[in-house]
């Protein structure tokens, strides 16, 4: 008798699943689309191609429409002052990369040797903030299109149009200047008092820990854009030291939201939800930039009369934040709101920090390390190229130039993006070059590509390179009238720039864990016990308090930024980051608590011993000696001796005890 078949096995398709990296890379992020950027990003880049086909000089145009490009890419500031830098400092390093690198055209050896060395001096800018991240950016991406690529005319017209196609983007995003000056930066404060309604609404539940993250992010950016290079007009502009007083007196409703999180949580208390309603109310008030000079009244003093009787330490501490928002923004003088309580300082002047940068730079290891791996992975592409017979050969240092940097996001899913996204775009640029004949229908072309850019840019980085593909072949097409021929050796230099980013940049340079982001984390945690013992020593400045807990909570964030770029990269990075995360979230809550502990202390409760104190923080400064001494995290009991079980700081050492607790993942 025969035997009956075994039914087939299932096939796997599991070894067919691209790995977890890969798809949060992939991932689209959910952001808006900027239209208005789209509109000026049609027009931008269109006019001046139609100025030069108009004028018989269709190479001219193009030159201005490169220009145009940068300019797109760094208009992504809300604030019009910011604008400013934003779009006009990067082109005036542009215009610089463009002239030297035109200069070396054709020179051999020396071309190699100069864009190297300005490879060297971009890496080392970038490491000083966003601006100058960019400006070293379009310094090197414009040295190598001056060197790789014949330019036409005098050596100074190059520069001249590419500075104007840059111009021409800034002159377009501060049109509405005259009309809606500070609206951008009213709706920024505003939002951030939206956000702490939501912190408060989210109190006693789950989505705390993720409305608390957002509250950071949301007063980051309202500080940056508020305070950020505009040291002149503080103290002198009316409407930005009211901006300051408001942001300052969100403070103790800030200060005040852990305690009711942990009322919530562990007595049952929960918030009334005028409480939340009333600061929305604020919100509301800070975006009309309405004032009301009577004391009393106007929608912020009416939200707050609307408030209940708080009913236990945390809502009196909230009670008491709320009206003191309201006074601010009813406060006919802010000047002298924030000359008594000015929280967070003010901002340095603008050429101290500049020396300040100017000598971090210099002296940082971080910046010399960064500038060599750039300058290294540069001076091996142009010495590829020029041993090796690569047409248009100044892509491959392109290539480089967007993906080795380590600011904008992780150089592996960089580098895997680039060429994603380079072949998608490469795709659309045949089409194009192949269907489209040159001349008047370059200008219709490029007013439905170029809004692409800033519409796909905050989906992620391989989006943006789908998007700006197309719209440079078109451009160098019009320069070089290679057609189809660019598009195959395109994808090559691609792919060798790729290369060459991750053999000599990321590979060959294997920044150990601790020092990406291990000594950052520990540095935090050792600030946090600094701050514990502020928060509870005999010397309790509340300005100096406020100023250290908004810097802890900015450095924080900073280090989520750091693993969400480590969480997108190939073992054992990313899965070491994954095991690391639990950690973060633990020191954020160890500083929530004590937050909420002070607000506790100020509204009655008995302050800790001296004793307590400092054996918490030595806990702490333990923890971030672990950290800076392992790559990997150990599992470290805590033996708490002192303090009653009711004292104030038990909730404070259960949440240190929970994170010297946190081990590493199998």
């Amino acid at each position: 008798m025969s035997r009956p078949p075994r039914p087939a096995r299932p096939v796997s398709l599991r070894p067919l699943t691209p790995p977890d990296w890969l798809v949060r890379s992939l991932k689209p992020q959910s952001a808006p689309i900027p239209w208005a950027a789209v509109a000026r990003a049609s027009v931008a880049m269109a006019l001046p191609l139609a100025i030069g086909i108009l004028a018989g000089q269709p190479a001219y145009g193009a030159l201005a429409s490169m220009g145009a490009l940068s300019g797109v890419i760094g208009d992504t500031a809300d604030a019009y002052r910011m604008r400013i830098f934003n779009i006009a400092v990067p082109q005036l390093f542009g215009a610089l990369g463009v002239t030297v690198g035109s200069l070396v055209f054709g020179h051999g050896w020396l071309a190699v040797g100069v864009v190297t060395f300005v490879a060297l001096v971009s890496g080392m800018m970038s490491t000083i903030g966003a601006v100058a991240s960019v400006s070293g950016l379009l310094l090197l991406l414009n040295c190598v299109v001056g060197a790789g690529l014949p330019m036409p005319g005098q050596w100074w017209l190059a520069p001249l149009l590419m500075t104007g196609g840059g111009l021409l983007v800034l002159t377009l995003a501060l049109l509405a200047w005259p009309l809606r000056g500070g609206v951008p930066e009213r709706a920024a404060v505003a939002a951030s008092y939206r956000s702490v309604a939501a912190l408060i609404e989210a109190a006693g539940t789950d989505a705390y820990d993720e409305a608390r993250t957002a509250v950071t992010a949301s007063l980051n950016q309202s500080y940056d854009l508020v305070l950020a290079r505009r040291a002149r007009d503080h103290g002198r502009n009316p409407e930005l030291v009211r901006l300051v007083a408001q942001l300052n007196a969100l403070t103790p409703i800030v200060e005040a939201a852990p305690a009711a999180d942990q009322a919530a949580r562990h007595a049952g208390v929960c918030l009334p939800p005028e409480v939340p309603a009333a600061v929305r109310a604020l919100a509301a008030t800070v975006e009309r930039g309405a004032v009301t000079h009577t004391p009393g009244e106007g929608p912020a003093a009416r939200a707050a009369d609307r408030l209940s009787e708080p009913r236990d330490h945390a809502a009196r501490a909230l009670d008491h934040a709320v009206r003191h928002a309201a006074e601010t923004l009813n406060d006919p003088d802010p000047l002298g709101a924030i000359e008594t309580d000015d929280r967070l300082g003010r901002p340095a002047a603008l050429r101290v920090r500049a020396r300040r940068a100017a000598r971090n730079v210099i002296l940082s290891g971080a910046s010399w390390r960064y500038g060599l791996r750039l300058a290294l992975c540069i001076g091996i592409a142009q010495s590829l190229v020029s041993l090796i017979d690569v047409p248009r050969s100044y892509w491959v240092a392109l290539t480089i130039t967007f993906v080795l940097k380590p600011d904008f996001g992780s150089v592996f899913s960089r580098a895997v993006l680039r060429a994603l996204g380079t072949a998608a775009g490469l795709v659309v640029a045949a089409a194009v070059l192949a269907e489209v004949p040159h001349g008047w229908w370059d200008v219709p072309v490029m007013m439905l590509l170029a809004p692409l850019i800033p519409a796909l840019t905050t989906r992620g980085y391989g989006y943006q390179t789908a998007a700006i593909t197309p719209v440079i072949l078109l451009l160098s097409d019009i320069l070089n009238h290679q057609g189809l021929g660019l598009v195959l050796p395109r994808l090559l230099d691609s792919l060798m720039g790729c290369a060459i980013a991750l053999v000599a940049g990321y590979l060959l340079w294997p920044e150990s864990w601790g020092t990406r982001i291990g000594d950052r984390l520990a540095d935090a945690v050792a600030d946090t016990a600094s701050y514990v013992e502020c928060a509870f020593g005999t010397a309790q400045d509340p300005a100096a308090r406020a100023r250290m807990r908004r810097g802890l909570y900015r450095d924080l964030s900073v280090i989520r930024s750091e693993f969400q770029r480590a969480l997108t990269e190939p073992p054992p990075t990313g899965t070491r980051a994954a095991a690391w995360w639990p950690l973060v979230v633990a020191v954020e809550r160890i500083l929530d608590t004590t937050t909420a502990a002070r607000v506790r202390i100020r509204h009655g409760a008995e302050a800790p011993e001296p004793d307590e104190v400092a054996e918490v923080s030595r806990e702490l400064t333990e923890l971030a000696q672990g950290i800076r001494s392992s790559d990997t995290l150990e599992e470290v009991r805590t033996s708490f001796t002192l303090g009653p079980k009711d004292s104030v700081l038990e909730p404070l050492r259960q949440e240190v005890a929970a994170a010297r607790a946190i081990a590493s993942a199998p």
